[in-house]
């Protein structure tokens, strides 16, 4: 009589069985391309954690379907009247709607050139609130922010490819940083935190870094590998102050960016005039140009690689996070005195993040700054918050140890000429045919050693 029964049982066990093996399928197989897995994975296991735990309060907004459907974005970086304007002028070979250029300071607000069918300009507020868009982040800021911020739409074959950001020139003096409606410094971490390429652009003439500036430069701290130094407007000076400016810039970097290594500096003048100067200093000026170039023909290739890159920092961030205030958590009393409980906890903070990290192995690198964390942390309620839950953290382990490798094998090897990377070279040949011009350099002024003086023969 059993018999029959286990015949029934076991069919029923198989097909419910091979009804859950597609579940198992590799995730990278599932996906048509990087940007959609990573949109999934972000969807599906990250994005409820961080809700959870409130991470876009703590750091950066919540990422939307947007942020990973975006172009690659190139942000400029630098005083007033140092040349970000005129680079981007230099690089789509046309002005765009919107630009000023002078030696005064010109451009007063954030402008994000993306391509278009027709030159025209769209306000902040519109940019911010498009779902197409990668700046439904920048609502944070408010209307202050966004009164300063439009895009610039133009018809280029480069910006099919990339995204250019143009920023105010950077002012010195505290009655000009008072005078803005909003946080300079935090606006461009958030521009550098979605960068591909971050080009910080110095003048030969102008070498000091204002107070404004160096906050700004610190608030990009994490990014390193972004970074590129251009020192334009080279060529307005002859080859013995060239090497002094040159000397003189990379000590007053060595005070702001604090790293063992060297930055790398780009020496050049991007724009559309002939370079001037001596045949040595052209011919510096030409391969120092020309590899920038290169450097940026290669941002789109790499924008998949860093969109990994991106998240994978956010994700141990975010692991990060929840450990901690999983363990704040922990530490609050049931009932009574919570709020004396926080303060002491908040105090102490330094202490807890060291607990965290003997407790759970995490390196030290992915904890967030303690200043920052205790500032967010004094406005909101430990109470309120979830206990640690360890299954959403296994999950994210997961993404990290073996969904986002899946998805890293689709990349093409690194070196490889893609489409795009061609695609970026046939945009930017107005440039590169103004960098192998053979324009002849004006009459330089040598000096000559006077002629020795002549024997006065003597009289017989």
């Amino acid at each position: 009589l059993s018999c029959p029964v286990y015949s029934k049982v076991a069919p029923a066990a198989v097909e419910e069985t091979d009804s859950r093996m597609p579940k198992k399928e590799p995730v990278a197989e599932i996906f048509e391309s990087v940007s959609d897995g990573l949109k999934q994975l972000y969807r599906s296991k990250i994005r409820p954690i961080e809700e959870a735990y409130k991470f876009g309060e703590f750091y950066s907004p919540y990422m939307n379907d947007s942020d990973f459907d975006a172009k690659p974005m190139v942000l400029l970086l630098g005083q007033y009247s140092v040349g970000k304007t005129s680079f981007i002028k230099y690089l789509l070979g046309r002005d765009f709607p919107g630009a000023h250029i002078g030696p005064e300071p010109t451009t007063d607000r954030f402008i994000a050139v993306m391509h278009g069918q027709e030159d025209k300009t769209t306000p902040g507020n519109a940019l911010a609130v498009s779902a197409n868009m990668p700046f439904r982040g920048l609502e944070m800021f408010g209307n202050g922010f966004l009164s300063k911020f439009q895009g610039a739409q133009l018809d280029s074959p480069l910006l099919h490819h990339v995204t250019l950001i143009d920023t105010p020139g950077v002012l010195s003096g505290e009655k000009q940083r008072i005078g803005r409606t909003y946080s300079f410094t935090e606006v461009c971490a958030w521009f550098a935190s979605r960068a591909d390429v971050i080009l910080l652009l110095f003048d030969a003439h102008k070498l000091d870094i204002s107070d404004e500036f160096k906050e700004a430069i610190e608030a990009l701290k994490g990014h390193d590998d972004k970074i590129r130094v251009v020192l334009n407007k080279a060529d307005a000076v002859d080859s013995q102050k060239l090497l002094r400016i040159y000397g003189a810039l990379m000590w007053s970097l060595g005070k702001v960016i604090k790293t063992p290594e060297c930055m790398r500096v780009y020496i050049g003048s991007f724009w559309d005039q002939p370079l001037r100067g001596s045949e040595w200093s052209r011919q510096l000026f030409e391969m120092e140009m020309r590899d920038l170039l290169t450097d940026l023909k290669n941002v789109p290739k790499n924008a998949a690689v860093r969109k990994v890159n991106e998240l994978v920092k956010r994700v141990r961030l975010a692991k990060a996070h929840a450990y901690i205030v999983g363990h704040l958590k922990k530490e609050m009393p049931s009932y009574f005195g919570a709020q004396k409980a926080q303060a002491k906890l908040l105090a102490n903070i330094e202490e807890h993040f060291l607990k965290v990290h003997r407790a759970h192995s995490l390196p030290v690198g992915d904890f967030p700054d303690v200043a920052k964390f205790r500032a967010v942390m004094e406005g909101h309620d430990l109470t309120k918050f979830p206990k640690l839950d360890t299954k959403a953290i296994a999950a994210m382990e997961h993404v990290l140890a073996h969904e986002i490798p899946k998805l890293m094998a689709q990349f093409p090897q690194e070196g490889t000429v893609s489409h795009s990377n061609s695609a970026v070279g046939s945009a930017l040949t107005h440039v590169e045919a103004h960098v192998r011009s053979t324009t002849p350099p004006p009459q330089q002024i040598a000096y000559a050693p006077p002629p020795p003086p002549q024997q006065q023969q003597q009289p017989p």
